[in-house]
């Protein structure tokens, strides 16, 4: 069965914690709604899942990367062209510490925007439902759910107390 996506907007936050209890209470799925506001809330205040993230991971691997390249460049550089001066070893640790530590920490922050950009899931190829409105201090309540469960979908959100309810690009009034 095909799900569509139906969009309630709510002037205060209440209602729209109130309108995830009762998805919850009708056995919608948590995967299948999600609160959008323009105001940063502290997580969780509507009741909604925990989203886990491995952004730690980009760092991390940039830096792991970073330190093998900078230790490779410089080691390989210095083999490649020997400068012996007055019984000196030909690998010199101090200069090859400040390229490798600017190539760790190059590699590190270029990951880590690769990184932010993978996890907030940019760019969005396909357009989701969303009302202008929302930026303006209503918040919304996205519910995907089955063809045949949008009118009971529709009627929780009004009796939450939705303002309006919006689907594809149909406007219901409530």
């Amino acid at each position: 069965m095909a799900k569509s996506p139906i969009l309630g907007l709510f002037e205060s936050a209440d209602h729209a914690a109130d309108a995830g209890d009762a998805l919850k209470a009708a056995g919608v799925p948590q995967a299948d709604y999600d609160f959008l506001t323009d105001t940063p809330y502290p997580e969780g205040a509507f009741g909604e899942r925990y989203e886990s993230h491995r952004l730690y991971i980009f760092p991390f691997v940039g830096a792991l990367i970073g330190l093998t390249v900078g230790i490779l460049l410089t080691s390989m550089t210095q083999m490649a062209y020997p400068l012996v001066q007055g019984g000196k070893p030909i690998l010199s640790l101090p200069p090859m510490a400040v390229v490798t530590y600017e190539s760790t920490m190059l590699t590190a922050i270029i990951f880590t925007i690769i990184g932010i950009v993978f996890e907030s899931r940019l760019p969005a190829f396909k357009e989701g439902l969303y009302d202008t409105r929302i930026t303006e201090g209503y918040i919304g309540v996205l519910v995907n759910v089955d063809d045949a469960d949008l009118t009971q979908t529709q009627t929780l959100l009004t009796q939450a107390g939705a303002i309006d309810v919006v689907r594809k690009a149909e406007k219901i009034s409530a």
